[in-house]
C-alpha cells in the first residue's frame, strides 16, 4: 500500500504547489491592476486641480504676454518700430510660446497627454524651479530630493517598528506593571502628528538648549570628509526622527502588546508551557509568528499615514525632501513639479499598499487568494 501510494503523492503535491502559485500570481495581478487604476485617478485629479480645470492657462497667457513685452522693450531695435509693428512682434512671440506650451489646444486633450506622460515619469520641465545643479527637468529635481525623504522616513519607520515589537513583547510578559500602565496612559499622545512634536523639539533642543540643529540635512557649509559629513547628517536626523518616534511609538507599543497578550492566553500556548518549552521559543513560535500579519498590517498603515504628513514635517524641519519640494512648488504654482511630486508620492503609497497585500497573503494562511481554498 505504501509503495503504490508513494508515486502518486509527488505529482499531487506538485499540482498543489502550482495551484497555489497560480492563485498568488492571479491575486497579485488583480491587486496591481486595482492599485494602478487608483494611481491613475489620483494623478488625473491632481492634474485637473493643479491647473484649476484649465484656468491656470489664462494666467499663463497673461504671464507669457508680460514676459514677451518686457523682452521686446529690452531690445534697442524695438524702440524704432511703430506701435503696430511693436504689437505684431509681441503677438508673434506670444503665439510661438503658446504653441510651444500647447496652450492653444483644449485642456481636456492636454490633461490626458499630461496623465500618460506623468505615469511614464516623463515629467517635463519646471516652470519656475530648478535643481541645485541648475537643471529645469522635473525628473532631475525629484531625483535630487527623493533620497533625503527615503533616508528620513526609512530610518524613522524601521526604528519605530523594531523598538515597538521588542518593547511590546517585553511588556506582554509584565502585564499590569508600572511601565505597562505608563505606556497605556501615554498611548493617546499619538493622536498629535509628528510635526506638532517637531515644533516643541526644535524649541527645546535648538533654542532653549542649543544641542542640535533646528533644520536642514547637513551643516552649511558641508563638512569635508565622509565621516564628518555622515555625522552631520545624523545630528540633523535626530530631531525629525524623534518627532516621528514620539508621534507613533506609544500607540504602536500599546497595540502590538495587546496582540501579544491575546495570543499568549491561547490554549496552544498554555500547552507549550505545560510541555516545558523554553519561553523564548514559545514567544517566537507561538506568540510572535501568529501576530506577525496584524503587526505588519498596522505598521504599513502607519507608514501610509506618515507619507501623507511628509509635506508639513519636512517643511517644519526644513528637510530637503519631496515634501518640502511639493510645498515650494505649490507656492510657486509650478504645475509640472506639483504633478511630478504627487506622482512619486502616489507610486510610493501604491507600493506600500501592494506590499501590505502581498505580505498579508503570505503571512496569514487564512487569507483566500483568487477565491480559492488555502
Amino acid at each position: 500500500m505504501t509503495r503504490h501510494g508513494a508515486p502518486g503523492s509527488a505529482p499531487t503535491a506538485g499540482r498543489g504547489r502550482w495551484r497555489d502559485l497560480r492563485r498568488l500570481l492571479l491575486y497579485t495581478a488583480k491587486r496591481l491592476l486595482a492599485l494602478f487604476v487608483t494611481v491613475v485617478v489620483g494623478v488625473y485629479l491632481t492634474i485637473v486641480i493643479a491647473n484649476m480645470g484649465g484656468q491656470v492657462d489664462d494666467l499663463r497667457r497673461v504671464q507669457i504676454r508680460s514676459e514677451a513685452a518686457e523682452a521686446a522693450r529690452a531690445d534697442p531695435a524695438f524702440q524704432d518700430l511703430s506701435p503696430a509693428e511693436r504689437n505684431e512682434l509681441i503677438q508673434r512671440q506670444v503665439a510661438l510660446e503658446v504653441e510651444r506650451l500647447r496652450l492653444d489646444e483644449p485642456f481636456l486633450v492636454r490633461s490626458v497627454d499630461y496623465l500618460q506622460r506623468a505615469l511614464r515619469l516623463d515629467l517635463g520641465r519646471a516652470e519656475q524651479m530648478h535643481s541645485d545643479l541648475g537643471s529645469r527637468a522635473v525628473r532631475d529635481i525629484i531625483v535630487e530630493r527623493l533620497p533625503a525623504t527615503l533616508l528620513l522616513f526609512g530610518t524613522a519607520n524601521l526604528l519605530i517598528f523594531f523598538v515597538s515589537v521588542f518593547v511590546a513583547l517585553w511588556l506582554s510578559r509584565r502585564y499590569g506593571s508600572a511601565l505597562d500602565r505608563s505606556v497605556v496612559a501615554l498611548a493617546p499622545t499619538s493622536a498629535a502628528p509628528a510635526w506638532f512634536y517637531g515644533i516643541f523639539l526644535i524649541l527645546l533642543f535648538a533654542f532653549v538648549a542649543p544641542l542640535l540643529p533646528a533644520g536642514g540635512m547637513v551643516a552649511v557649509p558641508p563638512p569635508e570628509g565622509r565621516w564628518a559629513y555622515a555625522l552631520s547628517v545624523v545630528r540633523h536626523l535626530l530631531l525629525p526622527v524623534s518627532a516621528m518616534l514620539l508621534s507613533q511609538i506609544f500607540i504602536s507599543i500599546y497595540s502590538w502588546r495587546t496582540f501579544f497578550l491575546i495570543h499568549s492566553s491561547e490554549d496552544y500556548v498554555e500547552m507549550a508551557r505545560a510541555k516545558g518549552l523554553p519561553s523564548r521559543l514559545i514567544e517566537r513560535r507561538y506568540i510572535l509568528r501568529p501576530t506577525l500579519a496584524p503587526i505588519v498590517t498596522s505598521f504599513l498603515l502607519m507608514l501610509i499615514g506618515l507619507w501623507s504628513g511628509a509635506i508639513i514635517l519636512e517643511q517644519v524641519f526644513n528637510w530637503p525632501g519631496l515634501g518640502s519640494l511639493l510645498f515650494q512648488a505649490i507656492g510657486h504654482r509650478d504645475t509640472p513639479v506639483i504633478i511630478g511630486g504627487v506622482v512619486i508620492f502616489a507610486y510610493l503609497l501604491a507600493a506600500t499598499v501592494f506590499l501590505l497585500d502581498i505580505l498579508y497573503a503570505v503571512l496569514d494562511p487564512r487569507v483566500r487568494l483568487a477565491g480559492g481554498r488555502q
